[in-house]
């Protein structure tokens, strides 16, 4: 239902573009024709080494769509178009790049295995060590073969690495696996796997009524040891910094984005992962709360991310005013200097402060009675609130 909502007259823009989620049967076709397609014209009465034609990963090729009959704003990509092409000698590996990890892509899949960003960077650093010398290198180029291929990186048998954690009223049971309760992990709570296809299998109970997205893990390890979700029936998440993707700084800001948005390095894959976040933890009005000596200055990294954020149009006025007063100030607040007024601080402040006037405020305007988009076998489906916790 929510992919007919973006897809749909009710949403979304019809040239939009978006990658398949498909079967490694259909994958591995894509891949054949995209082989027989560059020998083709190898081999024609003219040869040629032909362009690889992707979709533009910028944001003058971005648009928010924004749905009419669901709460999720989300960035897609426009049909606009780059090339990688060997002819050219600043693209030239950039060019081979593409076809050798399409080639890794079909060997997996034909092996029936999955692997991550991670695995995959050292096998093409071994076997290709001339066109591979950074992980970054590698997961561009897994983006190029998802605009090539209009297929997601999960589709091509490459997964997420297990960096993510939660925590609070759930459980969990895996396919054949004893039941999980995230309430008994202790502070670093349970790993969140990246395997997709495990955690469409999975069975989920909760009784939340809250999911709170914790942007630093030790902020997430403090709130799991006071067992915070026994005060506030919550839900903790934290995928350690930008999600698989807490300091009051752009940097924090610009997390909170990427889940509420999705991001433009996600590519063709970026609306899938959006959600409908609300912004917990410090503002410009608690800084009466922070001694002065906490205070740091912005560095020229912040005013970069500052800057890059005032001119995207994902960013809410409020969120953008408060920005303002941020680099007006000169300055930036942690939220751990919340401390200072006692460890037991930073939950009663989630709590009184922001979670439950937020919840009152949605409950007015929206009856409790929204679906929340978990995979289809879990047991519990009542939406939650979800907030993201940055200072």
């Amino acid at each position: 239902m929510a992919d007919l909502f973006r897809f749909s007259t009710f949403s979304s823009d019809q040239l939009l573009c978006a990658a398949d989620i498909i079967g490694s049967s259909e994958a591995r076709a894509r891949i054949e024709v995209a082989v027989l397609n560059f020998l083709r014209i190898l081999n024609s009465s003219s040869p040629a080494i032909s362009d690889l034609p992707l979709i533009s990963r910028r944001w003058s090729n971005s648009r928010v769509n924004r749905g009419l009959l669901t709460e999720v704003s989300c960035i897609f990509l426009s049909h606009s178009f780059c090339a990688r092409s060997f002819l050219r000698p600043n693209s030239a590996k950039a060019f081979v790049r593409v076809w050798k990890v399409m080639e890794m892509c079909f060997q997996i899949l034909v092996q029936e295995k999955r692997v991550t960003q991670r695995e995959l960077f050292y096998k093409l650093l071994c076997s290709s060590p001339q066109y591979f010398t950074s992980q970054l290198q590698v997961n561009r180029t897994i983006q190029d073969v998802v605009a090539l291929l209009r297929c997601s990186r999960f589709s091509l048998g490459i997964m997420a690495s297990s960096r993510g954690a939660v925590a609070g009223r759930l459980l969990l049971q895996e396919p054949n696996q004893e039941i999980v309760d995230c309430s008994t992990c202790g502070s670093s709570g349970h790993v969140i796997s990246g395997d997709m296809n495990l955690l469409e299998r999975m069975v989920m109970k909760a009784d939340a009524r809250y999911i709170i997205v914790v942007e630093k893990h030790a902020i997430f390890q403090r709130l799991a040891e006071d067992r915070v979700f026994n005060q506030i029936p919550s839900i903790l998440i934290t995928a350690k910094g930008y999600p698989d993707i807490a300091t009051r700084n752009p940097a924090g800001l610009a997390i909170l984005c990427t889940f509420k948005f999705g991001s433009i390095g996600m590519g063709l894959e970026a609306y899938r992962y959006a959600c409908d976040v609300k912004w917990l933890g410090l503002r410009g009005d608690d800084l009466q709360l922070i001694p002065e000596e906490s205070l740091i200055p912005l560095k020229p990294r912040d005013l970069q991310i500052a800057k890059s954020l005032k001119s995207s149009e994902t960013l809410q006025e409020n969120y953008r005013n408060e920005l303002e007063v941020m680099v007006q100030s000169g300055r930036r607040a942690e939220i751990e200097a919340l401390y200072f007024h006692g460890y037991d601080f930073l939950v009663s402040q989630v709590a009184n402060k922001n979670v439950q006037p937020l919840f009152d405020e949605r409950l007015t305007s929206f009856p409790f009675t929204e679906k929340f988009q978990l995979p289809s076998s879990c047991n519990h489906k009542t939406k939650k609130p979800c907030f993201h916790l940055y200072g």
